[in-house]
């Protein structure tokens, strides 16, 4: 009977975890965004803070309202804790440099917000407004908040079960992601984006 439970509680999480990363990623599409557009015209320029919203409250309720085994996948002891731990500070190091290379303002929508009050908002940017960014993290990978993103969530002292279905649908989710964005910027910067495709890789470094 406990294996029966515990077979249900893990199909839940991964149903749970999946249903957000698709929600996520249609949201995030280019043809849900076209089709919005039609609909406000050059108001999408508040759909990109509505949709980080939304997104975050959509994770809280998923996150609280998971169930959560009591399963410990492992521990880690002394001095194999405090490595991974100082491993995981490095990564987060690592996201905020990435992280200083995107436009923060477009990312969290205010920019565009700020743009439509002024009167000079472009609807055809969608919801962002984008610059091809090739140096600085970049030359690492073509996805470094991405790639520090996983080191960060991944590398932990202590690994229940739960947290184990997060990290590996999140994961799946970056893959995917990597995929859809890098899509849109073949679209906008064709040739220049694909030689940039051929010289860095998308999320694993090439270590020589």
């Amino acid at each position: 009977m406990t294996h029966i439970y515990d077979s249900i509680i893990i199909l839940c999480l991964f149903i749970l975890f999946i249903l957000f990363g698709l929600s996520h990623s249609v949201l995030a599409s280019t043809k849900f965004k076209m089709k919005i557009k039609e609909k406000i015209g050059d108001k999408i320029a508040f759909y990109r803070l509505f949709y980080n919203i939304s997104s975050l409250i959509i994770f809280i309720i998923v996150w609280e309202y998971s169930p959560k085994p009591d399963v410990i996948i492992y521990d880690l002891q002394y001095p194999f804790d405090i490595i991974i731990f100082a491993v995981q500070v490095f990564s987060l190091v690592g996201f905020f440099w990435a992280a200083r290379y995107i436009n923060l303002g477009e990312f969290l929508g205010v920019n565009q917000i700020k743009r439509y009050l002024e009167g000079i908002y472009d609807s055809d940017d969608l919801d962002e407004k984008t610059t091809l960014v090739i140096n600085g993290p970049m030359k690492l990978c073509r996805h470094p908040v991405y790639l520090f993103s996983v080191l960060f969530i991944s590398l932990r002292p202590t690994m229940d079960l739960f947290y184990l279905f997060f990290v590996i649908t999140s994961i799946i989710y970056f893959i995917i992601g990597s995929y859809i964005e890098e899509k849109k910027l073949i679209g906008k910067y064709g040739v220049e984006y694909l030689n940039y495709q051929k010289s860095v890789k998308r999320i694993i470094p090439k270590i020589y």
